[in-house]
């Protein structure tokens, strides 16, 4: 899986779309490849490169493709099958040489198909699944380009978001999608394929996703969709509200500390319209509940990944203390093969940046069948989880385009806490109690630039610990998801062992590890569970680690306990992961610049998680 480019059109399309991959580099990637044909001299022209973009870019430079080359699909690698090698990377060519293919995705029997074209003679010469693909299509032509690769997707189980061309058909591009995105510039004299708006949006802001077993037929009049069984199928478009200049890094010296500052204004977006501070609640349109609908639930399972996860943790909390409702986290990966018990009247809320995650997909659509009430919480507007869930809360964040999420949990942390509130309305939450929760939340955006100025503080604090080889973060209540996150995002993107604990948990085994080489980091606000946390440092300062604190401004308590202190404004307990987790972003940053670690793409890492 990663990235995928196409383009038809009348320009040059090497340009365009290397040009789109490099809007995609952000995801994460270890190689990348480029196809261009010729439409008045039909051959593929092939460059292939192990590494970043640039690297393809002097493979390129060295066989320059000719302006007529209005053709192209080019794809960034993240190896799932095969190492990173030139003949693993993307595209890869049917045995004839006359079909080249681009793939996200896992072909699950890859294996059986391999062995049955090969027993036909055809030879593979990479280890990818891929490939598969490319020998299939050419063994089912027959016809057009588009049939052929409908005969061919027939026969594969698993994943897949593609793009494919031929020199026996140069005027046609054929796009397909099976439980990886793909999505359509809505363009005029040309038209333009990718598996992320990211790569179209400087083209267009018009775009339409396919839907699982859409095929594309990209000519440089447009596309036509159809299904697998080739009938006509309608996407109505999407306008995507970016602006371009949002996938711009704007004079930061990575893509996160921009994204890391732009949150006051990310969340000052998420909340704006939805705060009703005269009637102590929130209007959430999106989720389509009235009152009574509200009141009807009786259960909710969050279900999410990664930093999303941690967000649905704090959220979980939120609906149990304000709603009154047996809310429980659900890793999605898990969710689907254990089998869950859904109780009638329950509400599923799934969480996911991209809003493409495919094991939260998964456990949306598993849901459904049991009959749970399916609400989502996406950043990407028209995303399948979206659109799959029928009812949810998009962000308004903007893009992000570093690896390591940032404005995404806050925002999610934001939206969980207006779904908590509205919830709570329907019961006990008097009018009182909701707005002073509401004025609260609209404290956020000034609460989080009080965090960040003390970027340059937070900095100093890092230059003290940055070559340290283990760290500990640790917390009570709402800061133990925040504790979570704050050391998956030191391990992220500083390639530091970092564990979060349950301050709890301290003395159930992990103190054994402390010592005066593991810092830890405690999340102390002054809120509920405070003065037990203070305990647990005490615990750990007594064998000799050293501890950052982050803590409410002016904390009498915390001065002689901790070796250095970040402070955060008073807020409630329900809101504090929000300032918290923004100091532990900064310092996360600081440490892996510090390091000299690739910031905005670390290593091994996707930033759209799109196979199980």
């Amino acid at each position: 899986m990663c990235g995928i480019v196409g383009y038809i059109g009348s320009r040059p399309a090497a340009d365009i779309v290397v040009s789109g991959l490099k809007k995609l580099e952000y995801r994460g990637y270890d190689s990348a490849g480029l196809a261009v044909l010729d439409p008045a001299a039909p051959s593929i022209g092939l460059f292939r490169a192990v590494g970043k973009i640039a690297e393809l870019d002097k493979a390129i430079a060295s066989h320059p493709p000719a302006s007529t080359c209005t053709v192209g699909i080019g794809h960034t690698r993240w190896a799932t099958h095969g190492a990173p090698t030139v003949a693993n990377a993307h595209p890869h060519l049917s045995m004839d040489g006359r079909i080249a293919v681009v793939h996200n995705g896992i072909i699950e029997n890859y294996l059986a198909l391999r062995s049955r074209l090969e027993s036909k003679g055809y030879v593979f010469k990479s280890e990818t699944d891929t490939e598969v693909l490319a020998h299939l299509i050419q063994d089912c032509l027959d016809g057009g380009l588009a049939e052929s690769v409908m005969r061919a997707l027939v026969h594969v189980e698993g994943t897949y978001g593609i793009a494919v061309v031929s020199s026996d058909f140069p005027g046609v591009l054929v796009a397909a999608r099976k439980g990886s995105p793909i999505v359509i510039g809505d363009c005029r004299g040309e038209a333009i394929v990718a598996s992320d708006v990211s790569a179209i949006i400087q083209h267009t802001d018009k775009v339409v996703f396919l839907d699982d077993g859409d095929v594309a037929v990209l000519t440089p009049e447009g596309a036509e969709l159809r299904t697998l069984g080739n009938s006509t199928v309608s996407r109505s478009s999407t306008v995507v509200d970016w602006d371009p200049g949002a996938i711009e890094k704007g004079g930061f010296e990575h893509f996160m500390l921009k994204e890391i500052f732009e949150q006051p204004e990310a969340i000052a977006n998420t909340i704006r319209g939805r705060l009703l501070l005269d009637d102590g609640t929130c209007k959430l349109s999106g989720l389509q509940l009235d009152p009574q609908k509200m009141a009807e639930i009786t259960n909710i399972v969050v279900t999410a990944c990664g930093t999303s996860y941690y967000a649905g943790l704090v959220g979980s909390y939120a609906f149990e203390q304000f709603a009154g409702i047996p809310a429980r986290i659900e890793q999605a990966a898990e969710f689907r093969y254990r089998n869950p018990i859904i109780a009638p009247n329950t509400a599923l809320v799934s969480i996911s940046q991209s809003g493409e995650t495919a094991d939260t997909l998964a456990a949306v659509r598993e849901a459904k069948r049991k009959g749970a009430l399916t609400l989502s919480i996406c950043n990407v507007v028209g995303s399948t989880i979206a659109r799959e869930a029928g009812r949810g809360v998009y962000l308004h964040a903007g893009p992000e385009i570093g690896v390591a999420s940032t404005k995404a949990f806050i925002c999610q942390v934001a939206v969980l806490d207006m779904m908590a509130i509205m919830l709570g309305r329907t019961r006990r939450m008097s009018n009182s109690e909701g707005t002073t929760m509401v004025a609260a939340m609209l404290r956020l955006p000034e609460i989080v630039k009080r965090v960040l100025e003390q970027n340059d503080a937070i900095r100093a604090i890092a230059e003290k610990y940055h070559q340290a080889r283990d760290f500990f973060y640790i917390g009570r209540g709402y800061m133990f998801p925040a504790a979570l996150e704050g050391a998956l995002k030191l391990k992220e993107i500083s390639y530091i062992h970092a564990e979060g604990y349950h301050a709890a948990e301290l003395k159930h085994g992990p103190i054994a590890l402390l010592d005066e080489h593991v810092p830890v980091v405690a999340c102390v606000p002054q809120i509920p569970g405070h003065r037990k946390t203070l305990g647990n440092v005490q615990e750990c300062r007594a064998r000799r680690a050293p501890v950052i604190a982050i803590a409410t401004e002016g904390d009498p308590d915390i001065g002689g306990l901790a070796n250095d202190v970040i402070s955060i404004p008073e807020c409630p307990e329900f809101i504090a992961p929000i300032p918290v987790v923004v100091a532990e972003q900064l310092f996360a940053y600081h440490m892996a610049n510090l390091r000299g670690e690739p910031i905005d793409q670390p290593r091994n890492l996707a930033k759209s998680v799109t196979v199980e």
